[in-house]
This record gives C-alpha cells, structure tokens and sequence, in this order.
C-alpha cells in the first residue's frame, strides 16, 4: 500500500473511530459552486452543519444552543467540508494541508465562547488528518446567519503535486 492510499485509509479509519463517514457533499444554497480549485488551493464555499439538505442545528449557540450543541454544529459542517474535497479531489491522497478556515458562529449578544464553538472543527481535522489538518483560522460571530444555521466554514485547502 503506498502512502497516499496508506493516507486514505487512515482517514477513513479515524472518522469511523469517532462514529463518522463521509456524507455526501452538500449542494449550494445558492448561485455559486462549493469549491473552485486555482492553481493549488481549494477554496471551499461556506459549510452549514447539513445532512440530506437539512440544517441540523439553527438559531443562537449562548441562548437556544448550549458550547457542547455549537462544537457539534462546527464539527457536522467540517465533515461537510471534508465531503466537499475528497468529491473534488475523489480521495484526500493529493490534499497537502487545511490552509486557513474561517469559522462563523450566530451567537447570542454578549456571548463570547465563539472559539471554542470552532474548536469542534478545528478538533475535527485535527484528528482526522493529523498534521494536515492545521491551519490558520478566525472566528466570527453574527446575530443571525442564511438558514438560521448555527455556524458556517469557510476553508482553504492546499495540494499536493499541481
């Protein structure tokens, strides 16, 4: 088995050891595409916490959803995240490293754990694709976010061999 698939597979076995597999990718809420690649980055459009087109988690981490609730929010979006690079890439053998991810969290007013509620995806890479995973990041927080969702990625992604 070479690195790459060796690679492969070890992401596969970290996401089933936290109880995960990849989802399909989600589809656009909108006019724009989910990831553009130019020259080797990936950019990959904002990630809401989705499964089968449904926001899982909505509305204000501080007031209708506890840290723990949020952390679970910024991690479903990661996984989407995850789902729209290997789709892209058709498996993470070329994904060099996370390069930045900016976490957006809706949060109550005067709330201000919104980078523990990003830890969830942060955490998420880290696990998963060991050093790969890091990266630079920020947080934000809105009083209300497209789809009431919870939190929205943005990432960076950069490859390997383009």
């Amino acid at each position: 088995m070479s690195n790459a698939t060796a690679f492969e597979s070890s992401v596969q076995q970290r996401l089933a050891a936290r109880g995960l597999a990849l989802p399909d990718p989600p589809k656009p809420l909108g006019s724009y595409t989910a990831v553009d690649q130019a020259g080797d980055l990936l950019f990959i459009s904002g990630q809401l916490p989705l499964v089968e087109g449904k926001v899982v988690w909505q509305g204000q981490v501080g007031t209708q959803l506890t840290l723990d609730e949020g952390r679970r929010a910024a991690e479903l979006a990661a996984l989407n995240v995850l789902a729209q690079i290997h789709a892209h890439l058709g498996s993470f053998e070329r994904l060099d490293h996370i390069v930045r991810l900016e976490g957006h969290v809706t949060s109550a007013e005067g709330w201000l754990q919104q980078p523990a509620v990003i830890d969830g995806a942060s955490d998420l890479f880290a696990d998963v694709l060991g050093t790969r995973g890091g990266h630079a990041r920020a947080v934000y927080s809105h009083f209300q976010q497209p789809a009431n969702a919870a939190v929205i990625l943005v990432a960076i992604a950069q490859l390997r061999g383009v």
